[in-house]
């Protein structure tokens, strides 16, 4: 298993994704407060580059008792990460693909070291 360097903490600032390599092998490294999510740049659609897309917080629908269209609203307890190709979205704390949970990007473990900020590929 090898550490890449991803920054030191104090530069990178919350809420910010940075896109590491070794090889031919993309980590996106995201941070949220304390919590760092990585996985690895690599969409499950088409394989395009997952991690290079926005992230939004989930769209729900309002719906009346009558399920007629009310409007939307961002559930701010879920994050998804959006790849840019074709809009594919994934669960930020554990990067499962949204409309298919059985399947997931690859995550990796992130370790910070000091003043610095490693994944373990």
């Amino acid at each position: 298993m090898s550490k890449i360097f991803v920054s030191k903490v104090a530069d990178f600032e919350d809420g910010k994704c940075r896109i590491v390599a070794e090889g031919d092998l993309e980590v996106g490294v995201y941070r949220r407060g304390s919590d760092y999510h990585a996985y690895e740049n690599m969409c499950l659609h088409q394989g395009g580059p997952a991690c290079e897309g926005i992230t939004m917080h989930k769209v729900e629908e309002i719906l009346r008792p009558d399920k007629t269209y009310v409007a939307q609203r961002f559930n701010m307890e879920q994050e998804h990460i959006v790849c840019p190709w074709h809009g594919y979205e994934y669960d930020m704390k554990n990067g499962e693909c949204v409309p298919d949970r059985s399947r997931k990007l690859k995550k990796f473990q992130v370790v910070t070291e000091g003043d610095s900020v490693y994944v373990l590929a």
